[in-house]
């Protein structure tokens, strides 16, 4: 879906930061000070049509007029950013303009089948940038692997991805009209995330945009690589804290061998042997830290076989056959951990 871009601007993520801070202080601007001005942030559909005012549909599908629906999209996006981080702001960037527009041209769709279907007029909707947000779930669903935290009542599962969809269901069920938008927004975003119609082809943000945004945003919003010794969220349960400290513990390991890894490859002329560093992070994945302490050399086991659809996705993210190659089989053919270790190369 994506490409993947350099390494200094996965971790900035100014675009996503940007429609955090700006349409939220916005949001708050028209619910406290100048709520005098809310009339001209109204989706109003009717209005659209009737007297053909563009301004407002711009104005209305970008700025929350209420506070709830902005918070709860703030979050989403705060969620979301690990796609600008991973793919680069101006795919990130052209995904939303894409299911933007799409969406837009679905909300009347679906209003007018609403009318003529059950005798139901709709003319406003809720306002903001909600419909690329509800779009994002479709990659976030795609993308994102489910990994499970812990268990309520011994049978309901929590995973990694459960507050997203939590924050998610809160914002559906903010208004009345809001499956609305969320319907068209996820028709939208898997146009996008499918490239049905080449719809990546057609809507996108042209490079001397992306350019001139990077300049603009990245030194406003860009904030230095989150170092590892970053404090463990307030709130987390002592199995997620433990299970964060092991993989900083990885990582650590990671980056101090790396270097010299990479100095015998050169040497050597091979490839990197991502197994000899990576043992102890499968290792725990697969639930085998607690069964045997003896080195991994003295147990050999065949490699897991590559499935050539993950390295595809890899490959179409900028990296190279090879290198996809060792990520997937060292991560046990997880696309997520794979994705992780070629981008901290």
């Amino acid at each position: 879906m994506f490409t993947a871009t350099g390494s200094a601007g996965l971790y900035k993520a100014p675009f996503s930061k940007s429609l955090l801070i700006i349409p939220s202080a916005l949001a708050f601007l028209l619910a406290v000070p100048f709520s005098q001005y809310k009339s001209l942030f109204m989706y109003n559909l009717h209005t659209i049509k009737q007297e053909f005012q563009i301004w407002r549909l711009i104005c209305g599908r970008c700025i929350c007029l209420d506070l709830t629906d902005a918070f709860c999209s703030s979050l989403l996006i705060y969620n979301f950013r690990i796609f600008e981080r991973r793919y680069g702001s101006r795919k990130f960037a052209s995904f939303l303009l894409c299911s933007w527009v799409f969406s837009a041209l679905f909300d009347t769709l679906l209003v007018e089948a609403l009318h003529y279907a059950c005798d139901v007029k709709v003319d406003v909707l809720p306002s903001g940038l909600l419909a690329p947000v509800f779009a994002l779930f479709v990659p976030f669903y795609c993308s994102i692997p489910r990994v499970q935290v812990t268990q309520v009542l011994g049978q309901f599962a929590i995973t990694n991805k459960s507050l997203v969809y939590l924050v998610g269901l809160q914002l559906l069920t903010s208004s009345s009209f809001m499956w609305i938008i969320a319907l068209s927004g996820l028709t939208s975003g898997m146009l996008y995330h499918e490239n049905i119609f080449k719809t990546q082809h057609v809507i996108f943000i042209p490079n001397w945009v992306a350019r001139c945004g990077s300049y603009t945003l990245e030194p406003l919003f860009s904030t230095a690589e989150p170092t590892l010794e970053s404090a463990v969220g307030m709130g987390a349960t002592l199995d997620i804290q433990r299970q964060q400290r092991m993989d900083r513990l990885d990582q650590q390991v990671l980056l101090s061998q790396l270097p010299q890894m990479r100095r015998n490859t050169q040497q050597q002329g091979g490839l990197l042997n991502w197994n000899r560093f990576f043992t102890s992070l499968r290792q725990r994945r697969n639930g085998n830290h607690q069964a045997d302490p003896r080195p991994a050399q003295n147990n050999p086991a065949n490699p897991p076989q590559v499935s050539e659809e993950q390295v595809a996705r890899l490959m179409e993210m900028g990296f190279s056959r090879v290198d996809a190659l060792e990520a997937l089989r060292a991560s046990n053919n997880d696309i997520n951990i794979a994705t992780n270790l070629l981008l901290q190369r």
